[in-house]
């Protein structure tokens, strides 16, 4: 016989006398821990099932929510850009009527500038004028350069259209014309 089957013998035999030596009371304890085993067992699979569908749950919501806030993002700028609109329209009805005047037609023109200028601060948007500043090559993009003897070099003469930057990000430099 190999050594090896020679242990598995003792270890055979060890067991066989711990099991023939058990009194019933320890057979009724034994099982009654091993049913206490197997019902927190089953207790245990069933929580993790139930966080694993919970987590299932949370990721379709997150999903959902996400799809959501992507979907309906600008639902607030749109919402206020329709005021510019309403204030556009108001002013075609009334340039289009028996009593329109260039006056009231500019005065709508400079309240519908105010209403969209003040929607675009509300959002984030604010205009780069930059008359009589130096240039900044960030903010600014030079379209000519002029000699203007009583002016620095690198100023600002002209604005030919303005900037705009969104939560301090350039969206569009300020065109202008720079002196030499």
């Amino acid at each position: 016989m190999t050594k090896k089957q020679t242990q598995k013998k003792k270890l055979k035999t060890a067991k066989d006398k711990k099991t023939e030596s058990k009194s019933p009371e320890e057979w009724s304890d034994l099982e009654a821990q091993l049913a206490q085993a197997q019902q927190s067992a089953k207790s245990n699979w069933d929580k993790l099932l139930r966080s694993q569908a919970e987590m299932e749950n949370l990721k379709r919501r997150n999903a959902k929510d996400l799809e959501n806030a992507h979907k309906f993002a600008l639902d607030g700028f749109v919402k206020a850009l329709l005021e510019v609109k309403d204030s556009l329209n108001m002013g075609l009805k009334t340039a289009q009527g028996d009593n329109a005047s260039i006056e009231s037609i500019i005065e709508g023109l400079k309240m519908t500038d105010k209403v969209f200028s003040s929607t675009l601060e509300k959002f984030g948007v604010k205009t780069i004028n930059p008359k009589d500043e130096s240039f900044n090559p960030e903010l600014h993009e030079a379209v000519t350069m002029m000699s203007v003897p009583d002016k620095n070099s690198n100023y600002i003469l002209e604005v030919v259209q303005v900037g705009f930057t969104l939560n301090e990000r350039l969206v569009r430099p300020a065109m202008v014309v720079v002196s030499q």
